[in-house]
């Protein structure tokens, strides 16, 4: 287990994922963003949902993810949405 996932909502599978896609530390995740972070996953792994999108946003504020503002969840959401078929 690394760095990655000692954040909140981050787990070996979603380091393993992240690491694999270059993100290796903090920093790059919160340099590169949740909805980049998530394009990259998608990109390796089609069944990532929203909720590791708001994984990813939470891990980056220090926060669990049912603990995200409303508004950020909303846009958030609406990010998601704008992919889905």
């Amino acid at each position: 287990m690394g760095n990655l996932a000692k954040l909140p909502n981050i787990g070996e599978v979603v380091e393993q994922q992240l690491n694999e896609v270059g993100i290796t530390t903090y920093e790059q995740l919160r340099e590169v963003g949740s909805k980049q972070a998530w394009l990259k996953i998608k990109a390796i792994d089609p069944s990532a949902c929203i909720h590791r999108l708001y994984a990813f946003e939470g891990a980056i504020q220090g926060i669990k993810k049912s603990q995200l503002p409303a508004g950020t969840k909303a846009e958030l959401k609406d990010f998601y949405n704008s992919f889905k078929g």
